[in-house]
């Protein structure tokens, strides 16, 4: 975790320890998607019956503030144990991001010319079955035991080990590709990730990355809420990387971009059949708020990034 007032690669701008508590308040959530699709229509997407209507669910939401309950403290948890916590459930989840990391990754997989590759942040080996079944020997590395003792079982032809993503465990250039999918998030600061890869690999290999977006418009941070194995909950670590700070933390690498992909949220987030309920005790879930104010949330989100995918290979010499 980056100390107090530490520098990122962020375009130069200090990034401030997420190592606190945070508060989240159902209201301000809701509020914030109102304000993010007046924004929108003030700028013409939408019309002037749109406004009056998102200004008129302002003044409801405020008289129903009751009922959506009072804000909540979250205290920070490390990255690894809200991870060891989500293991059970991970691969269960309807989890919009696992159809889009199929998606855009398969084809680069697909390219990859058969070699040596590294799965960073492996996770319950998802990605490493998909590279085992291309024909590649794969290395797994993880910071979740959890994760790490899942992908064991699923996938016993890879060898997995625990490991940081700024700290990799392995020999320089000794893997001919590296993988890296939903967990660039959690760094706050992408140059060490990407100096590492480019220490392990072979000059000619393939870095491929896929990356969330976050789901908090207009802030750098992307909190999670988890619960750890011992019932402590907590927000981990995330933040919103711009397709610049890629960029600034591949190329003094000697990477080049081969491509780049990037998936738009749809229209619709609140699906028609989902009506506002009483919300769950404890840090505001942002999917049961969605409907509580659904023409906004499906304007605010309505063609924001949801994940972005590079190909990038490594060539030192240009």
């Amino acid at each position: 975790m980056a100390p107090e007032g530490a520098s990122s690669n962020n375009g130069g701008m200090s990034e401030p320890t997420t190592d606190r508590v945070i508060h989240q308040h159902p209201l301000a959530y809701l509020l914030g998607l109102e304000g993010v699709a007046l924004m929108r229509a003030f700028a013409g997407e939408h019309d002037r019956a749109f406004s009056e209507a998102r200004i008129a669910e302002i003044r409801d939401l405020l008289e129903r503030a009751e009922e959506l309950g009072p804000g909540v403290d979250v205290p920070p948890l490390p990255v690894a144990d809200g991870y060891d916590g989500w293991a059970g459930s991970y691969d269960g989840e309807d989890n919009g991001c696992f159809p889009l990391r199929d998606d855009l990754l398969a084809p680069m997989l697909d390219r990859l010319a058969p070699g040596r590759v590294l799965d960073a942040a492996c996770g319950t080996g998802a990605v490493s079955a998909q590279l085992l079944s291309r024909g590649h020997e794969v290395i797994g590395v993880d910071a979740s035991e959890q994760m790490l003792r899942r992908a064991r079982r699923a996938v016993p032809g890879v060898r997995f080990a625990n490991g940081d993503l700024t700290e990799l465990p392995l020999e320089d250039r000794s893997v001919d590709h590296v993988v890296c999918s939903l967990a660039l998030t959690h760094l706050p600061d992408l140059a060490p990730f990407f100096a590492e890869a480019a220490r392990v690999m072979r000059p000619g290999g393939h870095l491929l990355v896929l990356d969330t977006r976050t789901h908090f418009l207009g802030s750098s941070r992307y909190p999670l809420v988890k619960t750890a194995p011992d019932g402590r909950v907590g927000h981990i670590a995330g933040y919103h990387h711009g397709l610049g700070d890629y960029l600034r933390a591949a190329l003094v690498q000697g990477y080049v971009v081969r491509a780049c992909e990037e998936v738009l949220r749809p229209e619709v987030t609140v699906p028609p059949d989902q009506d506002a309920e009483p919300l769950t005790p404890g840090p505001p879930n942002i999917w049961e708020l969605h409907p509580w104010a659904r023409e906004a949330a499906d304007a605010a989100r309505s063609g924001q990034s949801a994940v972005v995918a590079w190909d990038l290979e490594l060539r030192p010499e240009v």
